[in-house]
């Protein structure tokens, strides 16, 4: 059953719905920024903010900072979200929603809105990179740093994987194309986030497209255009190509004749063998950790009218020299394609560690759940990053129930989500001996 919010809401979720109401994709954020720190200074609480746009909150001697990203990757028709609740999920329709990271920014607003003695970092940008955590300019004043972006109720996560993205540019001319001319696209497929997702076998649209055109023989590409973000599994994808024998729809494949006799890329054979090696998906697996242990996205592609193509992978891993040996690996593989290359938006990852804080998350997680354990994720998370300059924090990870994040199917667990606010104050109650 679906329908349309009503009044029966959390404060909590009240705030949420407000958040999808001010557009905040990353990089685009600078509504909602001003919007939370007016919120917190009417709270009676005191506001920084440095050059990347943080957010730091504080009132009183606080012994805990609650830490979120108050950015959001945009897909669909996002940032035009129109939530609705199915079965006790809330949703967006034909975007994504957000909850990742909004609904941790809501949890801190009902918290401001009591007057909490708490800090509260709010990073900017962190699903572009993590830009605003690589960059806080605060001075922190806790003992202890929860972060609220994990997307598993009852697991407290105690780590994270590093990343990269390497990108390959290569510069070519074109040359005149043989036979008919063709669109050969994948679309509106579901998609997802490249990190934790990637191992739950969602289609790439990339490679459900470079298989068609290898099984066709295709070898005259005119351009291509792939993929939405890098931190996202790519839901769609386009080539128009030349082909002297008659192409016709496959399974996820749309095949269009258009009459246009466009000029190919002298090399675009490259490209073509390029994605169809390209390994795609989970590289190696944790055994201890029982999730990936390394993995790429083949992210987004393009060409432009000079003869350019841009090919852009984000490579994860659950340690800083596996992720050094799959960036590398990756270049190799440009490289032996002709492309240039070049890594950037490196993130470190989180060592899995238990601290005094994950301790006192696990308590209250089996209270309230009945159960709980300790976890890693295969994506990254702002402690790997924050730890670092901040070595003598106690850090831990929590959050509510997400299901499909970086997509227009994400969705947020809304009991999940008051359950978990329970653990997050019996957290707070402890700390400050309430």
């Amino acid at each position: 059953m679906s329908k349309i919010i009503d009044e029966d809401l959390t404060p909590t979720m009240s705030y949420f719905l407000d958040i999808c109401k001010i557009p905040h994709c990353s990089y685009e954020t600078d509504g909602l920024f001003e919007y939370l720190k007016e919120f917190a200074i009417d709270g009676g609480y005191s506001v920084e903010s440095d050059s990347a746009k943080n957010i730091l909150i504080k009132k009183g001697k606080p012994k805990l900072c609650l830490q979120a990203h108050y950015d959001m990757v945009c897909m669909g028709k996002a940032p035009n979200i129109a939530t609705y609740i199915e079965d006790g999920w809330l949703k967006a329709r034909d975007s994504s929603l957000g909850a990742d990271n909004g609904i941790a920014i809501a949890m801190m607003m009902s918290l401001i809105s009591e007057g909490k003695e708490l800090e509260f970092l709010l990073t900017s940008d962190e699903e572009v990179g993590l830009i605003g955590a690589s960059a806080l300019g605060f001075e922190l004043s806790s003992k202890y740093m929860l972060n609220l972006d994990s997307e598993d109720e009852a697991e407290v996560y105690i780590g994270c994987a590093g990343g990269a993205d390497i990108t390959g540019f290569i510069k070519d001319t074109y040359t005149k194309g043989v036979g008919k001319c063709y669109e050969v696209s994948v679309k509106n497929l579901v998609g997802g986030h490249s990190g934790v997702d990637i191992d739950k076998g969602i289609p790439s649209a990339i490679k459900v497209l470079a298989k068609y055109l290898e099984d066709k023989n295709i070898t005259q590409l005119a351009s291509i255009y792939a993929g939405e973000r890098a931190n996202s599994i790519p839901a769609n994808a386009v080539a128009i190509i030349r082909s002297q024998t008659e192409l016709a729809d496959r399974d996820m494949v749309i095949v269009r004749e258009l009459k246009e006799t466009p000029d190919v890329l002298t090399h675009g054979d490259w490209v073509l063998e390029f994605i169809a090696r390209f390994e795609h998906g989970v590289l190696s697996n944790n055994s201890k950790l029982g999730i990936p242990d390394t993995s790429i996205n083949l992210a987004i592609i393009g060409s432009d009218e000079r003869g350019g193509i841009t090919i852009q992978t984000s490579a994860r891993a659950m340690n800083m020299e596996s992720l050094k040996y799959v960036v590398e690996d990756t270049i190799s593989m440009f490289e032996k394609f002709g492309f240039a290359t070049k890594v950037h938006d490196k993130y470190p990852a989180w060592k899995p560690e238990e601290s005094a804080l994950s301790t006192i998350a696990m308590k209250h997680m089996q209270a309230v759940f009945g159960h709980t354990r300790l976890m890693a994720i295969h994506a990254g998370l702002e402690c790997g990053v924050i730890s670092k300059e901040y070595p003598n924090i106690s850090f831990a990870s929590i959050g509510p129930t997400i299901r499909y994040p970086h997509s227009t199917r994400e969705m947020v667990d809304i009991v999940s989500v008051a359950k978990t606010e329970d653990v997050l104050r019996a957290i707070i109650n402890e700390i400050y001996d309430v």
